[in-house]
């Protein structure tokens, strides 16, 4: 493993996605290329799991930029701090997350919410 996957994988690990992965596959999910391709209004949300979903994606947005930033200047010290704030933030709902995912229409929808930001970093 050369410094960059090194340095991604600890990033990963810190932003949570890990865990959160690990909640999708304890929730019986094998094939989560099938998720991915399904589209998000397909599968119905509780209110509540809409709210958490409303504040993730602004989130998420905001970590997609600026992790698309990262890639064209990874020393640039104010994003890298954005990056870490971000991180810091999104630990304070994983337990949240991992709740909703005991939920199929949740974790399908989260996936395919998901899938815009992995695919970046």
């Amino acid at each position: 493993m050369d410094g960059y996957e090194s340095t991604r994988r600890d990033f990963l690990k810190k932003l949570g996605l890990i865990a959160t992965t690990t909640a999708v596959a304890a929730s019986g999910f094998a094939q989560v290329e099938n998720l991915i391709s399904n589209k998000k209004e397909e599968f119905p949300l509780t209110p509540e799991q809409r709210n958490f979903m409303v504040k993730y994606e602004k989130w998420l947005e905001e970590f997609h930029d600026m992790a698309k930033f990262q890639k064209i200047d990874a020393d640039h010290l104010d994003n890298n701090k954005k990056l870490v704030a971000l991180s810091e933030e999104a630990k304070t709902w994983q337990h949240e997350i991992i709740e909703h995912m005991k939920d199929d229409n949740f974790a399908r929808y989260y996936m395919i919410v998901t899938e815009k930001v992995t695919t970046t970093i």
